[in-house]
């Protein structure tokens, strides 16, 4: 969980960091390289790719740049140290209103239900969800009225999870027994219907909020970030703590 004062200390402590000239760049995804989501490049140290190499950097104001093979050299700018965290939230749901636009709203789920949570992983709809891969998934229904069950496989069923709703319950946290690390493709069935979801990733160690969102939006976990950048903006919105006299 990020708490309120962390939120927004790593925000501004990206702020205050405006002078330094190379700031992180925080692996999102990678192809044929040996680089591995979650890993860290320094935005000026030399960045070495074949062709057909791909990898997806995001800087710690959220913005997202691709660098495709042949390269050799420091990454393309892709976002630097963040000097106004308004802005910067500003331009996290640009990037949020255009990513809806380009994989759908629907399908990325920015029509969804609002999420109490960016953590909760919403059943009732398929599609992309993000997890950290240092907490247990956290199923979620938008309508916590009746009991009601439900089941969890991955697509080769090769096990299977039963879960029951209470009445008035909204989410169940998934046991440690159930290891989704290697299915990264589940569905959730409920009665007679079925909804496939993926689950991408998130290694742990990702905690700082821009680039949580960025990778949100990067993998279509639009709904999540939504809820992210809610916590972010109302986290912004409050008044600092005053210190003790």
């Amino acid at each position: 969980m990020i708490r309120a004062p962390r939120l927004i200390a790593a925000i501004l402590v990206a702020g205050a960091a405006g002078h330094a000239a190379a700031y992180p760049l925080v692996v999102v995804d990678a192809r044929g390289s040996q680089l591995r989501p979650g890993a860290r490049v320094d935005s000026a140290a030399p960045l070495s790719l074949k062709a057909g190499e791909r990898v997806v950097l995001v800087g710690p104001d959220g913005r997202v740049n691709t660098v495709q093979g042949p390269h050799n050299g420091p990454p393309a700018a892709a976002g630097g140290p963040v000097q106004n965290p308004r802005l910067a939230l500003a331009a996290l749901i640009a990037t949020r209103n255009d990513r809806a636009s380009t994989v759908g709203a629907v399908r990325s789920g920015a029509l969804a239900a609002t999420l109490p949570s960016p953590w909760l992983i919403d059943v009732s709809r398929p599609g992309e969800r993000c997890i950290r891969d240092d907490a247990p998934p956290v199923w979620w229904r938008p309508a916590a009225t009746d009991a009601a069950s439900f089941v969890v496989y991955p697509v080769d069923r090769s096990w299977r999870a039963d879960f029951q709703w209470k009445p008035g319950q909204d989410s169940i946290t998934a046991p440690a027994l159930i290891r989704l690390d290697s299915a990264k493709m589940i569905v959730i069935k409920t009665g007679t219907q079925e909804r496939a979801i993926r689950l991408n990733i998130i290694p742990a160690g990702i905690d700082d909020p821009a680039v949580l969102v960025a990778w949100m939006l990067e993998k279509a976990c639009v709904q999540q970030a939504d809820a992210l950048m809610r916590k972010i903006e109302a986290d912004l919105a409050a008044p600092l703590a005053q210190p003790a006299p």
